[in-house]
């Protein structure tokens, strides 16, 4: 079994930052991709940022510059530093795993807003 669960959203005004984490447990082995997806109100999930292959990291373009993912292999965990939060990044973020099968946390919410 394996359990994904993300910490660190809030209520924050634009231009603020939060720091979201993502730990994986139970049995963990050969991760291939870890990373996040958001889904706003009302729309549908799209990728935020991850790893692929090892250490390959991906942005989507609406974050890049202002997002930043990490990961401390030895916990398992992925990090995604949001800077210059806007309101069109309020959704509810969730962490994914990938090691054969897919496995997805239960979300966090991120609202900016002022």
């Amino acid at each position: 079994q394996v359990r994904v669960v993300e910490s660190g959203g809030g209520l924050v005004q634009p231009g603020e930052s939060l720091r979201l984490s993502c730990a994986a447990s139970g049995r963990i082995s050969n991760i291939d991709t870890m990373g996040w997806y958001r889904q706003p109100p009302e729309k549908e999930r799209e990728f935020v940022a991850g790893f692929t292959g090892g250490r390959i990291t991906k942005y989507a373009d609406s974050v890049a510059g202002r997002f930043t993912i990490s990961r401390d292999n030895a916990k398992n965990t992925v990090y995604l530093q949001m800077n210059s939060l806007q309101p069109e990044d309020t959704a509810v973020y969730y962490c994914m795993v990938k090691m054969g099968y897919t496995y997805w946390g239960q979300g966090t919410q991120v609202t900016v807003s002022s």
